[in-house]
């Protein structure tokens, strides 16, 4: 799954030359944590965040006025404050490249960029949420077969062959290391699975949890 796939296309950006007071204008009423900045050409050069914005406004402890405030913001430029060098995906890359980023640097979300450095996008946690929801097939109906797992070379295939022989469509498949080791889900295009469940036993295969979702 590619990040063009998922990723948030009509992404919100700023220009360098903003003012710190319509950046966050912007960020305000869009209900974001952080912006893009890019020039005329669309191309990424920063990223301005709420906490960034926070530290430049003067707290209500300042002795100066409401117009200097206001003056000094209005002053002051989103390039005075942002930060550059950000995190950054190419729109090709896979949604999972994206989410380990995201993991690792503890950030909520990333610019999306194509080959030129155009922004593109950005994908958010939400973004991820959605694609993990969309890997399992969460909002398909059918039957949702977990099944635990070994390292056998064919295994998948055997199971996959199983199913096939009942006329079973497989909607959804993924594979999850746990606790106890690895453990198969299966999104099956179908509500009626007692044979199946009984045939995947006889062939000594532990089913975990079997669940109808409408």
């Amino acid at each position: 799954m590619f990040i063009y796939e998922k990723m948030t296309k009509n992404v919100v950006s700023v220009k360098p030359d903003y003012s710190v007071s319509k950046a966050f204008q912007v960020l305000t009423e869009r209900k974001h944590s952080q912006l893009p900045v890019v020039d005329d050409n669309n191309k990424l050069i920063g990223l301005v965040t709420e906490k960034l914005l926070a530290e430049v406004n003067p707290s209500k402890a300042t002795s100066l006025s409401v117009y200097e405030i206001n003056y000094l913001l209005t002053k002051t430029k989103v390039y005075d404050i942002m930060r550059t060098g950000v995190f950054r995906i190419n729109q090709n890359d896979l949604i999972e490249d994206a989410a380990l980023v995201m993991k690792e640097n503890r950030i909520g979300s990333l610019p999306v960029v194509d080959d030129d450095n155009n922004l593109v996008g950005i994908v958010t946690r939400v973004d991820i949420f959605k694609a993990f929801i969309d890997i399992l097939g969460v909002k398909v109906p059918g039957t949702r077969i977990s099944l635990k797992a070994s390292d056998n070379v064919g295994e998948l295939a055997e199971i996959s062959q199983i199913i096939a022989n009942h006329n079973i469509n497989i909607k959804n498949i993924s594979n999850f290391t746990t606790s106890f080791g690895s453990e198969i889900i299966i999104k099956l295009d179908t509500f009626d699975t007692n044979d199946l469940i009984n045939d995947l036993r006889q062939k000594e295969y532990e089913v975990l949890s079997v669940s109808i979702q409408n």
